[in-house]
Order: C-alpha cells, then structure tokens, then sequence
C-alpha cells in the first residue's frame, strides 16, 4: 500500500496523505525504509501516520500521543503534543516499555537525530 501511494502522490497534487498502522506486520531494517519513504513523501505535501512503531514515529517533523482515560463510565480520548524531550520519553517505552532503560532512551535520541 505504501508503495502505491507513494507513486500516486508524485503525480497527482494530493496536499495531504494519511497512513493508518502502515507498519502493521513489520520491523527492524524495514520500518526504517518505510519510515525514510514517508520522510521523502512528506517534502511535499503533508503526511500524517498512525504508529506503534519508534523507526516510524523518529521521522516525523511533529509527534502527538493519542491516549484515553478511563473514568468511572465514561472513556475520554486526548491528544497531546510532545516536545523534544516527550519524543524521547515516548520513543524510549516503544522500545521498552512503561519504565525505559538507560540504553532505550539512548537509542530513541540516536533514531531522532536519524542514526
């Protein structure tokens, strides 16, 4: 799907394309390409992506984090978004979990500076 997306985006003048879980099913090396294919994709227009995965979400230019709160009988949804140092703290438990270790949010700052 992405594949053909990105050639239908280079030739028709599409302001904005949006990938919902495009990562699903994937890791590793790929999800780096496919996070450098919406990196390339967002040169041009805008491009907003739904992503559990940290090679994915490093790419972005701005970063949100979706969540809900449970209340007694009600579930609200928020959005927020993060700063550099949230991007961090949110890409490190991708790769770890709800308590990152030291090397997660090592490899988180490395994956944001695209190494």
């Amino acid at each position: 799907m992405l594949a053909i997306k990105s050639l239908v985006a280079k030739t028709s003048a599409l302001p904005t394309i949006v990938f919902d879980e495009i990562d699903t099913g994937i890791s590793g090396e790929v999800a780096l390409r496919v996070g450098e294919v919406m990196e390339n994709l967002a040169e041009n227009m805008q491009v907003i992506a739904i992503s559990h995965l940290p090679q994915i979400a490093s790419k972005g230019a701005a970063h949100f984090k979706v969540y809900k709160e449970d209340n007694t009988n009600r579930t609200i949804s928020n959005i927020v978004r993060l700063d550099q140092s949230g991007r961090v703290k949110e890409i490190a438990q991708m790769l770890s979990g709800t308590n990152p270790t030291d090397a997660a949010v090592e490899h988180a700052e490395l994956l944001l500076k695209g190494e």
